[in-house]
């Protein structure tokens, strides 16, 4: 039984002791597990734990240190992956263009992609062998946050901000933006960054579009605290235990 690449020993019934868990899942050494627990900065269930010998099954037990969630241990994998412009958001493709499967053929998981992005949008995708987790993060009614950046034809004025911030309705119903700010203006064009919740088919090009200011490029930077920097593209990654905390708290999960 592994967590996040870590072999977890569990007892005959599966259970393990939590500081033994909290060690092997690399959060602190075990000692400094036990100060946590001791000092109640561990919780199993919504429940703190301070008794040092208690047993928690770790694939089931939603655990949290210091209010951090610690991801269950699962055969499962969560990954990040910087998609270039150009490739399709889908593991196939009957026009034989390149697919995110192209990039992740050396991994011997049936990987899900969760929601999608345009193929001329580039940036981060989350891709996982969790089809639970896949189809939660990609429900509307789990608002996690996605966070884009967009150059757009013409310099973006605050009014425009003002509009997008207000609400705007397009074709399809209203779109809620929660963040918006001008990062740089470029003589005739703008860097413009923008945080919604939902994904939409080309959202954030209908919306820049919608308020006189064409999408030349878009990248998607952040999907809630997972960011795109450091990332190449093509390149992936492991979602951190943290990263993953937060999205399957956001995932109701």
């Amino acid at each position: 039984m592994s967590a996040h690449g870590r072999e977890i020993q569990t007892d005959e019934d599966g259970l393990i002791r939590l500081q033994k868990l909290l060690a092997q899942s690399g959060v602190a050494s075990r000692r400094r597990c036990e100060e946590l627990m001791l000092e109640g900065s561990v919780e199993v269930d919504g429940e703190v734990v301070t008794r040092l010998g208690t047993k928690v099954d770790p694939r089931t037990a939603v655990i949290r240190v210091e209010g951090k969630r610690l991801p269950p241990v699962s055969a499962h994998v969560y990954l990040v992956l910087n998609k270039p412009r150009g490739v399709v958001s889908t593991m196939s493709d009957p026009e034989g263009r390149r697919t995110l499967q192209d990039l992740v053929e050396d991994r011997p998981e049936r990987l899900f992609h969760v929601g999608r992005l345009d193929t001329d949008t580039s940036g981060l995708i989350l891709l996982t062998n969790d089809g639970d987790f896949a189809q939660r993060m990609a429900h509307p009614s789990y608002e996690v946050d996605k966070t884009y950046v967009a150059e757009v034809e013409g310099e973006v004025f605050r009014r425009t901000i003002k509009q997008l911030l207000e609400g705007v309705t397009l074709e399809d119903g209203p779109v809620t933006v929660k963040k918006a700010k001008v990062v740089e203006t470029l003589g005739e064009r703008s860097i413009v960054e923008l945080v919604i919740h939902e994904g939409r088919n080309r959202i954030v090009r209908r919306l820049l579009d919608h308020v006189g200011h064409p999408v030349r490029r878009l990248t998607r930077t952040a999907i809630g605290s997972v960011q795109l920097k450091g990332l190449a593209p093509g390149e992936l990654r492991d979602l951190t235990h943290d990263e993953l905390g937060e999205l399957l708290d956001a995932a109701s999960m």
